[in-house]
């Protein structure tokens, strides 16, 4: 990635326009097309706005697919992603040549003895790095590239547009950014406000295409910032390189360059500060405008909903499936369960419930064992760790199929032996809820669920008691009558 960012006073570089009801299918075929074609501008000129240009527009593509990626399983994401930075690499020595002789020219230091042998070395390494630019052009799979601009966008569509999966991406970069403004603002150090531009530049990119809704309102002042700090960031490299000339250019000469930087680099880092400090600091109000709370939570199944729905080749019935599975679990949480769950019980098994056939995408034999080992490897959703997805796992693992064994199952491992308990009433309750939702007619569309003395009743709308549902039922709730040492009796809701 190259060390310099560009100035804030370079032209527009064509930006799909933003009605204010742009959405990420639209803005990433945009994109997507616009890289394409940049690339055949830039093989024809290496000038520095149609270089710029195509940088921008890459890193929007490779943000995109960086969070579009964690989401939807398709390979090709990634793919994408690598092929847009070895370009960025390839180009990116080109851009600091360019950016640091703007900045001689603007610091009216062009004139000076030093600033004549900068800019004598500047253009030798901008050979070598023209040569380099035009290499990685030629070398650019332009088909390749149009066919990802062409199918891609399409596996978008498949997500709610500035739904909750797409927020908690959004609140995911704004977590890193803050973590970086904080740290910047008490190490006051080069390095910390040169990660922090590129925190913010990535929480920008973020909200352009994953909520395009708020980019109207947040994009001008995320611009505005990363602006500032990435002016900060090429004096600091320009000074570097001044520094480097340490044996030629004498210590008053080495004065007037860092006066004439100080100039302009202090005043941005003031302006920094102001606008993102103390009361008129927009970093809260950016957060407020993001999900908290129980609506956090619902945002991380809605993440695993999105995920499983690529894979699952029936998110409808599992939707249903996980309604079914909480409202189990109400009323066995209502019946006071003496089995000790997670704090978060519920939304795992919703999660168990809504990614629990994901496995079906590898074949249906044993497919519970496929779920198994593809929601461990999963990514988990911002908040939430391996520890929570392994439990999520080892729920959706039964299912179907084998009883949970203690002694032996190697998906043990790794939970607590406190937990297993709770994992197993979790399975157990979602066990159940696929046997109910399987029930196609009479259809099952809702349940209750409370204690009669020492049992556990179920009562089911639309259930008779007939064969041969009855059976299965009865087999299915065997793991939750042993998780809750406690028999289970279903019955018809009337």
């Amino acid at each position: 990635m190259s060390a310099i960012k560009s100035t804030s006073q370079q032209r527009p570089h064509g930006n799909p326009v933003d009605t204010g009801h742009s959405t990420s299918w639209s803005l990433l075929t945009g994109w997507l097309n616009q890289v394409a074609d940049l690339v055949e501008d830039a093989e024809k000129s290496l000038r520095p706005e149609p270089v710029h240009d195509l940088r921008v527009t890459l890193r929007r593509c490779r943000s995109a697919a960086i969070g579009f990626e964690q989401l939807d399983p398709s390979p090709d994401w990634r793919r994408l992603r690598k092929v847009a930075r070895r370009l960025l690499r390839g180009l990116g020595d080109l851009r600091d040549v360019q950016v640091m002789r703007k900045w001689i020219s603007r610091l009216g230091m062009a004139e000076t003895a030093s600033g004549e042998r900068l800019i004598e070395i500047l253009s030798n390494r901008e050979a070598q790095a023209v040569r380099q630019a035009r290499k990685k052009l030629k070398n650019f799979n332009g088909k390749q590239w149009r066919r990802w601009a062409h199918e891609l966008p399409d596996r978008v569509r498949l997500i709610p547009a500035n739904g909750p999966a797409l927020e908690l991406l959004v609140l995911h970069q704004w977590t890193q950014a803050h973590d970086l403004h904080r740290a910047a603002i008490k190490l006051r150090s080069k390095v910390s406000f040169h990660r922090l531009r590129v925190g913010i530049k990535r929480f920008r990119y973020s909200v352009e295409c994953f909520l395009p809704a708020r980019r109207v309102s947040w994009g001008r002042e995320l611009k505005r910032l990363q602006d500032l700090l990435g002016q900060v960031h090429d004096l600091d490299v320009l000074w570097l390189e001044v520094q480097h000339l340490r044996p030629i250019v004498n210590r008053s000469e080495r004065r007037k360059w860092r006066t004439a930087i100080e100039s302009v680099r202090d005043p941005h880092l003031v302006a920094y500060r102001e606008r993102m400090n103390g009361t008129k600091s927009r970093w809260e109000k950016w957060r407020d405008e993001l999900p908290s709370g129980v609506p956090l939570e619902r945002c991380r199944i809605d993440w695993l909903t999105v995920w499983a729905s690529f894979l699952d080749p029936d998110p409808k019935h599992s939707r249903k499936v996980a309604r079914l599975a909480t409202q189990l679990f109400d009323g066995v949480h209502i019946a006071r369960q003496l089995v000790q769950l997670p704090r978060i019980a519920r939304y795992l098994v919703e999660a168990a419930a809504i990614t629990r056939d994901v496995g079906r995408v590898k074949g249906t034999r044993h497919h519970q064992k496929t779920s198994f080992r593809l929601i461990r490897r999963q990514t988990p959703p911002p908040g939430w760790s391996a520890v929570q997805m392994a439990r999520i796992a080892c729920i959706a693992r039964f299912h179907r199929g084998g009883l949970p064994n203690q002694a032996v199952w190697e998906g043990w491992r790794g939970i607590p032996d406190k937990e297993r308990p709770g994992l197993e009433l979790l399975g157990g309750i979602v066990r159940l809820a696929t046997a109910l939702a399987s029930c196609v007619e009479p259809r099952i569309e809702s349940i209750e669920a409370g204690s009669r003395g020492e049992s556990l009743v179920i009562r089911a709308v639309g259930y008779r008691g007939e064969e041969p549902l009855a059976s299965r039922l009865a087999e299915a709730r065997h793991l939750l009558e042993s998780a809750l040492q406690r028999p289970v009796i279903i019955e018809s809701a009337g």
